[in-house]
């Protein structure tokens, strides 16, 4: 798999093993404000090298987990699972830009453009989705300008730095992918 998008020079691809140490250094040493809009009312640890190698190379094993690549840097990554486990029937991705120097330019959206045509191309999937909170609003905007619609808001369900803010659902059904402009 290697997606593309030669204006941008942004690529998505899987890593080789040598370029998870940029991956880790990118994501866990260098930059961690992406921590503050990924889910931050989870607490995720931040992982030193080794714990980074124990917990995530199995994550880019399985093939659900790609690297975001800018000018031929490290600058985030794109994943998918099933919200509903062993059923199989209800895929979700994820997109993080770690480094906000790419914040606000257009490169989530791209690689989220990509990422979710690849899947559809790749996978027997009818619909996709994905999962913010109302405080991460780049992300709500990003499903809309693809052509998610929010299919649930469930209020005040996320804590974080004293207020309430709720979890909201995006998805698209394949056929309304393709139809997109």
């Amino acid at each position: 798999m290697h997606l593309v998008d030669e204006k941008l020079n942004l690529e998505i691809r899987f890593p080789t093993r040598a370029e998870l140490r940029e991956v880790w250094e990118v994501s866990y040493r260098d930059h961690l404000e992406w921590m503050d809009w990924n889910g931050p009312y989870f607490h995720d640890p931040v992982f030193n090298w080794v714990e980074f190698q124990a917990k995530c190379f199995p994550w880019f094993a399985k093939s659900r987990v790609a690297v975001i690549f800018i000018d031929g840097h490290v600058a985030g990554e794109v994943s998918w699972h099933y919200e509903d486990g062993e059923l199989a029937q209800w895929p979700e991705f994820g997109i993080c830009i770690f480094d906000s120097a790419y914040w606000s330019k257009g490169y989530g959206s791209t690689a989220a453009k990509l990422w979710v045509d690849y899947l559809f191309a790749s996978q027997n999937f009818r619909r996709l989705g994905f999962t913010t909170w109302s405080g991460n609003q780049r992300m709500m905007l990003l499903g809309e300008r693809l052509g998610f619609q929010k299919e649930a808001q469930i209020r005040q369900v996320r804590f974080w730095q004293g207020q309430y803010y709720d979890s909201v659902k995006y998805g698209i059904l394949k056929k309304e992918w393709q139809k997109r402009p």
